[in-house]
């Protein structure tokens, strides 16, 4: 089974205007709301795909029950406990005069030690051998950066599979439990090593081969526009981005990584999943939500896989 864990769920409000002007009455041409979270996306992406999966969640108030339903609609799995108050709405505003977009991302409410402890109870009473746990997104207040330590440890003991889509520096910690895969993009990897510069695609991948050799299983490393690398200890893998036209980005990274898990657990090979995984990541950022995957056959024929030297 496959356990996604996301403890700041969020609705995303995507709205579309003509203009933004300060002061002023600013007309939408037209608006979406999604339930989300990184993990909560991956399990959205997985039912698309036919993989089965749980969703681990906190959440609170109406919000929360929206995510739940939407949830319960998709016939998507899940257990909730409460946060300490009402789930966060986020704001993505498409500025179709500047052709650009904007986002406003809220912190959450708090979540307490008791419901922090639930999680763990209820990861340690399910997992088996060869289960697979998506770690995704940021904590709430009164979670600790280190509560993903916990939960590595609670995964590696259970002889689990590991994956990170985090930017905390924690992460770093849980190599040594040697985690399947860690999705980082490329601030958040410039961010683990403090570097603050411009890098080069191979001065990036160094890094991610430094992660490889400290524990981590696979590195799967976004560039936006630039494509994606995979890095493993026998190779490294280069996929360019097709080109399509930007509508919303927020749900790009988990359609990536929603579609490399299921790729990886159907057995299909790197090259394969690194590909479908890119073009995932490519049909959900030219549309509002996660990608539905219509455009999949022809983003894939505009992606090359080499081996990158």
């Amino acid at each position: 089974m496959i356990y996604t864990v996301t403890l700041n769920t969020a609705i995303d409000l995507f709205i579309e205007t003509e203009s933004m002007l300060p002061k002023k009455v600013n007309r939408t041409q037209s608006y979406d709301i999604q339930a989300n979270g990184k993990g909560v996306n991956i399990s959205f992406i997985l039912k698309k795909l036919g993989i089965d999966s749980v969703a681990v969640c906190a959440g609170g108030g109406f919000t929360a029950d929206y995510i739940q339903s939407e949830l319960n609609k998709n016939r998507i799995p899940s257990f909730f406990v409460k946060s300490e108050g009402i789930t966060r709405i986020n704001v993505f505003t498409k500025v179709l005069s500047e052709n650009d977009e904007y986002k406003l991302v809220n912190s959450g409410p708090g979540l307490a030690i008791t419901q922090q402890e639930k999680i763990k109870s209820y990861l340690k009473s399910k997992l088996e051998s060869e289960d697979v746990v998506c770690v995704c997104g940021s904590f709430p207040k009164k979670v600790l950066p280190s509560y993903l330590i916990d939960l590595a440890k609670i995964v590696a003991k259970k002889q689990a599979r590991l994956v990170i889509d985090s930017s905390y520096t924690s992460v770093l910690s849980t190599l040594k439990y040697h985690p399947w895969i860690l999705k980082p993009n490329e601030s958040e990897l410039k961010q683990w090593f403090n570097v603050d510069r411009e890098l080069t695609i191979e001065k990036l991948v160094k890094l991610a081969k430094e992660l490889v050799a400290r524990g981590a299983q696979q590195i799967l490393l976004s560039l936006g526009n630039r494509g994606a690398v995979l890095v493993t200890k026998d190779k490294v893998l280069y996929g360019n981005a097709p080109k399509v036209e930007v509508v919303n980005t927020a749900g790009a990274g988990d359609s990536m990584l929603g579609t490399f898990v299921a790729n990886l657990t159907k057995k299909s090979g790197p090259e394969v999943a690194l590909k479908r995984a890119l073009a995932a990541g490519s049909g959900a950022a030219s549309q509002k939500w996660i990608t539905d995957f219509d455009k999949i056959d022809l983003l894939e024929n505009q992606i090359t896989i080499s081996e990158f030297s």
